[in-house]
């Protein structure tokens, strides 16, 4: 009995060793929320919206493949697939094939905090983050903006201070260049004052004007497709901003007050969104407490300037096409209709004709 208490024991601890390392390994959990249009609806409705459905980081990838229009992978177990069908409407005709990817890291609120205002949500949560990419860069038939997540910026460029007019204008706040302040009103009457001179200050503002850039840039890509080329198309913002601001402040009011403005940018960044993709387009929000591995790894930019370049060649092959086949249809049209009058003309019989003589007696 002694025997086999000895040979338990380390056997025992091997296990225990051996579990917690795996446990890691599974990598952190993540709430999220997919964002559907309420006009035009490509997510079901959950059956029970106070409980969150668990997903894993491959059911997450298969449902973004779906919602832009490929086929899930042949690898996808039974369970994972009927997993998508508790989240996607079963019409395989009717996809959105544009997705918007928000990545936010270290926020404690709830991702239904951040994506309230902006549409109809389907609650989830992602299990095994931190595991590898979802593969969905530079996919044939898919064009990936993403974010520049670089905050190496000098902040005492031209360039820079238009894009902080132009973001506070966009969030219906001020910018005071001589000062370096950069004012943005809440919608409980107060403001939030960022002070660009501060690195934290400064980290949340650039990651505003990363999502601002993103959005704009994705629509601008989704209008250079609009011809005979229509890639799908996935915009992908990791959003570093909130996190910065805990790091610095803490639980401080500035931290809520920077989460409330944030709330205020997700809402407006869906609408435009919606108004450019006609309401064909689904968001993916993430939201985690410490930093995270971004889902969709680099992309590259060679990839949509290849695709940019297929789409005016072929709308230059075809214009030009089409202009020198109607030149030439009508060279021949007129050639024939000429050469026709001419030979009419000079065959026509002498007998009076009753047509162009209607009034004259024929004997």
């Amino acid at each position: 009995m002694s025997r086999r208490l000895r040979l338990l024991f380390p056997l025992s601890a091997l296990l225990l060793s051996l579990a917690s390392a795996a446990a890691p390994a599974q990598g952190a959990a993540a709430a999220a929320a997919f964002v559907d249009c309420a006009s035009h609806r490509y997510l079901r409705d959950q059956q029970d919206d106070k409980l969150a459905t668990s997903m894993s980081l491959d059911e997450v990838s298969a449902a973004i493949s779906v919602l832009l229009g490929f086929s899930p992978p042949a690898s996808l177990s039974a369970q994972s697939s009927s997993m998508l069908n508790k989240v996607l409407l079963p019409n395989p005709f009717d996809r959105p094939r544009a997705a918007f990817l928000l990545q936010i890291d270290g926020s404690h609120a709830s991702v239904e905090s951040f994506t309230s205002e902006a549409g109809i949500i389907f609650k989830t949560r992602i299990e095994g983050l931190s595991n590898s990419a979802t593969g969905l860069t530079d996919k044939d038939g898919l064009v990936v903006i993403r974010s520049d997540e670089s905050v190496a910026v000098d902040s005492a460029s031209d360039y820079f201070d238009n894009e902080l007019t132009d973001l506070a204008n966009w969030l219906g706040g001020t910018y005071q260049k001589v000062d370096g302040k950069l004012n943005i009103h809440l919608d409980s009457g107060k403001s939030l004052t960022l002070l660009l001179a501060k690195e934290a200050d400064m980290e949340f503002t650039y990651s505003l004007v990363s999502l601002h850039k993103t959005i704009k840039r994705g629509i601008q890509v989704h209008e250079d497709f609009s011809g005979a080329v229509s890639p799908a198309e996935l915009i992908v913002c990791h959003f570093t901003g909130i996190k910065a601001l805990g790091d610095e402040y803490g639980s401080a009011e500035i931290v809520k007050q920077g989460s409330e403005v944030f709330q205020t940018a997700v809402a407006k960044a869906f609408d435009l969104l919606r108004g450019a993709y006609n309401g064909k387009i689904v968001g993916l929000v993430i939201s985690s407490k410490e930093a995270s591995p971004s889902l969709v790894g680099l992309p590259s930019l060679l990839h949509i300037s290849r695709w940019l370049e297929e789409a005016s060649q072929t709308n230059s092959t075809a214009e030009i096409l089409v202009r020198k086949s109607l030149a030439w249809i009508t060279v021949i049209i007129l050639l024939v209709s000429t050469l026709i009058g001419v030979c009419l003309l000079m065959n026509m019989p002498l007998t009076r004709d009753t047509l162009l003589y209607s009034n004259v007696k024929i004997d």
